[in-house]
């Protein structure tokens, strides 16, 4: 158990003044049979509380480092920023509060606040079943007629950049303690994009 304040002042006083001064030794010793039920002081412990005191005229702790503790109106502001808007950043909730970035994450990490990704669900037309079922016995009837035809095949990457706020996955979140299971439909062809790609080729030999 760590020694408080009282305990060094007690200590001190076990060390004396003038020619009534106790060694380490006696102190340590004196110190247990007076507190049998604590554990022992070293003499290490007890020169460092003798220097503090020569050399700082107390033996108080030192003054804590970091930053202060959030009180608990802002911890309240914070989650009920969530409340009010789940879809809410770290970002925005540091600057309305001002206060630091790491505090508002500190905060949702300390209630089990957990920013759950929104999940695209793609919309599907009434014939979209169809004609997938009929592409995929296009490319098993090529596949058939040619082993090497999936081979020849080269797929390409593309990047899509819709011109009307459309959702991004990467930057949308949803602050909650339980998962929303939040989905949202859009279109697979949508009128206002741009769509940038890079060589898409397919070679049918």
């Amino acid at each position: 158990m760590p020694l408080n304040e009282r305990d060094r002042i007690e200590i001190l006083m076990m060390i004396g003044v003038g020619d009534r001064m106790r060694t380490q030794q006696e102190v340590c010793r004196l110190f247990h049979e007076m507190h049998p039920d604590r554990e022992p002081v070293s003499q290490s412990t007890v020169s460092r509380i003798e220097r503090k005191y020569r050399e700082l005229g107390h033996v108080r702790d030192a003054p804590r480092q970091g930053r202060p503790k959030i009180n608990e109106n802002v911890q309240q502001d914070v989650i009920l920023s969530a409340l009010e808007n789940p879809h809410c950043t770290v970002r925005q909730v540091s600057r309305d509060l001002n206060i630091g970035k790491s505090s508002v994450s500190n905060i949702f990490k300390k209630v089990k606040y957990h920013p759950y990704r929104v999940r695209l669900i793609h919309e599907l037309a009434e014939d979209d079943f169809d004609r997938r079922t009929e592409f995929c016995e296009y490319m098993m009837d090529h596949n058939n007629q040619n082993n090497g035809f999936i081979a020849n095949i080269l797929f390409s990457d593309e990047a899509t950049f819709f011109l009307n706020g459309h959702v991004n996955r990467q930057n949308t979140r949803y602050w909650s303690q339980e998962n929303p299971h939040w989905m949202q439909e859009y279109h697979t062809q949508h009128p206002q994009k741009l769509k940038h790609e890079k060589v898409e080729v397919m070679i049918a030999t």
